[in-house]
């Protein structure tokens, strides 16, 4: 199956998932165990459209974690905003409440905030195969990015398990991701 139609298939899927609070509650809990421990301080994330997994509670739950433990540096999240222009991504401060406008895909982005440069960034996951291969929504703005920032953060993809393929279909601009995570646990991990 091309990628165009494997991509509209599992996002019909993820729309009609019957158990999807079950599965959102065990997919932050994933994620919250997974951040025991990090040191990274500045996570970009994403907000959610089309019916994906939605990290921000459990990050904002991370965030507050870190306060509570008196940490010198304090831990930040960052939500992309698009540069349309070059087709990539920056990531901007973002905290419950903060001020939000459309961007140019009228997708809410954080008002006015700083920009951070991210250590970790969690991505969305539309499907992801058994080599870490993530399948998003086919604009390339995460690769793009990602092949421009230095350092490169650690990636790690959000999904579904129902979103899992045996192998996608490659190019050569793909980069695996260094871990993905579904409400069933590490589905893919590099190391």
């Amino acid at each position: 199956m091309d990628k165009k139609s494997l991509r509209q298939q599992l996002i019909t899927q993820r729309a009609e998932l019957n158990n999807r609070y079950a599965l959102t509650l065990a997919l932050q809990q994933v994620m919250r165990i997974w951040l025991v421990g990090r040191e990274d301080t500045m996570i970009g994330a994403y907000w959610p459209i089309k019916g994906e997994f939605d990290p921000l509670p459990a990050l904002h739950r991370w965030k507050e974690d870190g306060e509570l433990l008196e940490q010198q540096t304090r831990r930040r999240i960052g939500l992309p905003v698009v540069n349309k222009l070059h087709k990539t991504l920056t990531f901007h401060a973002w905290y419950p409440g903060c001020p939000m406008e459309p961007d140019a895909y009228d997708i809410p982005k954080p008002k006015d905030t700083e920009v951070l440069v991210p250590t970790l960034l969690f991505v969305p996951c539309v499907g992801f195969d058994s080599g870490g291969y993530r399948l998003g929504y086919g604009g390339g703005f995460y690769d793009r990015t990602l092949a421009s920032l230095s350092p490169k953060p650690i990636t790690v993809g959000l999904g579904f398990s129902h979103g899992h393929i045996e192998e996608l279909e490659r190019e050569p601009h793909d980069i695996p991701l260094d871990a993905i995570l579904t409400e069933e646990g590490v589905a893919w991990s590099a190391k």
